[in-house]
């Protein structure tokens, strides 16, 4: 017997899902703080400049255990960008239980928007006296 289309996109979900919380967990125990364990950013290896997503491990690994301030203080970004990414993928979930069709796309302003504000930045983490906004050692 062949799944039908709606339990092949709920399998996709839950995939995803289980993908996720496996990548959060592995993040969680294996520090990205100790060295050799992940490899180093392309971008600020060939450049030396902070990419958007540089500290995002971190990040990723503080908010795992428990501490936001600190994930914070690696990539505000993602922390901004999780919870859009998390109703991304609830409301995803939900198009694929009900089969509805997507009811929306965003609209041009809404992309140029959140491009522009990911290519500022990235510019402005770099610039001195704003170091704030690249991710910090701990304990720093």
């Amino acid at each position: 017997m062949r799944p039908s289309q709606r339990q092949l996109a709920a399998a996709k979900v839950v995939g995803t899902g289980l993908a996720a919380v496996g990548v959060l967990a592995l993040v969680a125990v294996v520090d990205p703080n100790q060295p050799g364990h992940y490899p180093t950013c392309p971008s600020l290896a060939l450049t030396g400049f902070y990419c958007p997503g540089c500290g995002t491990l971190r990040c990723l690994h503080f908010l795992a255990t428990g501490d936001p301030v600190m994930a914070w203080r690696m990539n505000p970004l993602a922390i901004v960008a999780i919870p859009y990414l998390v109703w991304a993928w609830l409301s995803w979930a939900r198009r694929s239980v009900t089969g509805r069709p997507r009811a929306w796309l965003a609209p041009p302003w809404v992309l140029w928007t959140v491009l522009v504000a990911t290519l500022a930045y990235w510019v402005l983490r770099n610039v001195p006296g704003l170091e704030f906004l690249g991710p910090v050692r701990p304990g720093a």
